[in-house]
């Protein structure tokens, strides 16, 4: 059985999360003293897009600043977790039992997308991180079975950590930069439909999010929601996913995170 440390799905928000993380950044903190000892991170980023599911083997992964633009502050950071060829391994293993082709790359570093939550919830970087990444053009089910590959890791004081957010339309949030405004309807009404989704654990819903016009709008592209879809099938069909933090960042990126108990 699961516990509700064993697989989360966090928000990263823009790279400014990491300068002002703000009540997401308290509640995924808040998390932390739940999760007992922990042997690994398995962290799994929509900033790292690949063709097949590749894991990262790198010993001492480096900081990835992959943006510009922003605060120089940010580009001094470092999140110096060391990796884990051993639990790397076991990924490998496991997604190939499930019965994909994956890849190994011995240089990947971690992306802001696994970076910015990491320094959060363990700011020592005390403990071994191994990246995972997403394929983007391959869509929500094959993220959900990416997941349930993992599944078995969940049980074994491996942390399944899937960083993304539940909306990511760099379009309106440069408006809103821009031109200023209020949030857009579509932010909020995304949320909670996906809230609704899976608090009854709806996955045949949830896998068709694109079915609704809110979901398009929030997601131009898949890659930022199917690390959710990985955390909900590495949770497992008995897990019962919960909303630890409901909320709004830059009028356009919901933060909403979810544990699965």
């Amino acid at each position: 059985m699961h516990t509700p440390s064993s697989v989360l799905f966090v928000p990263h928000g823009s790279p400014m999360f990491a300068l002002h993380p703000g009540a997401a950044g308290a509640a995924m903190s808040a998390l932390v003293p739940q999760l007992g000892a922990l042997r690994a991170i398995v962290v799994v980023s929509p900033h790292w897009e690949t063709a097949v599911p590749t894991v990262g083997f790198a010993t001492q992964p480096e900081t990835i600043h992959d943006f510009g633009g922003f605060d120089p502050r940010l580009y001094e950071m470092q999140y110096p977790a060391m990796g884990s060829p051993e639990v790397a391994a076991q990924v490998v293993s496991a997604l190939q039992a499930a019965g994909f082709s994956v890849a190994q790359d011995a240089q990947r570093g971690l992306d802001h997308g696994a970076w910015t939550p990491l320094r959060q919830m363990f700011p020592e970087a005390e403990v071994p991180v191994v990246p995972l990444s997403v394929q983007s053009l391959l869509g929500p089910e094959h993220a959900y079975r990416v997941g349930q590959g993992l599944a078995p890791l969940a049980q074994q004081g491996i942390l399944v950590l899937a960083s993304g957010n539940i909306t990511h339309n760099l379009r309106d949030l440069m408006a809103v930069r821009t031109q200023g405004g209020a949030t857009p309807d579509y932010v909020q009404a995304f949320a909670d439909w996906i809230h609704t989704h899976m608090t009854a654990r709806d996955v045949p819903g949830l896998l068709a999010y694109r079915q609704q016009s809110v979901g398009q709008r929030a997601h131009p592209t898949d890659e930022h929601l199917l690390p959710l879809f990985t955390a909900l099938g590495a949770a497992g069909p008995d897990a019962q996913p919960e909303a630890f933090f409901r909320g709004i960042s830059d009028h356009v990126i919901a933060m909403d995170g979810y544990t699965f108990a």
